[in-house]
């Protein structure tokens, strides 16, 4: 059984630098572009670039709001939930499990 062409698309995605950590940063909320800076360590434009990626997967809502100066918010969507809880089960998947003796 071969994988799809849009499960191949989404692995290539989540395998390019700082993907996951992205996701696992915006499973603790809502997040400003200026929060999700300072808890990575992502050039600026990685991090945009990860952030348009997993808006145009579906993965993560975009949020404008119209103030001045601009607030820009991020938040996974439930799709990108489930991608995350994938990324969590392969985790426990690959972490050695200690014997129980």
């Amino acid at each position: 059984m071969a994988l799809s062409k849009s499960a191949r698309k989404v692995l290539k995605v989540l395998a390019r630098r700082g993907a996951p950590e992205v996701l696992f940063a915006l499973s603790r909320g809502a997040s400003r572009f200026s929060d999700l800076e300072s808890l990575l360590v992502l050039s600026p434009r990685t991090l945009a670039e990860r952030l348009r990626e997993f808006h145009l997967l579906g993965f993560v809502e975009r949020r404008a709001y119209p103030e001045v100066p601009p607030r820009v918010e991020y938040i996974l969507t439930p799709r990108g939930k489930r991608v995350l809880d994938f990324l969590r089960g392969l985790e426990d998947v690959l972490e050695p499990k200690e014997e129980v003796r």
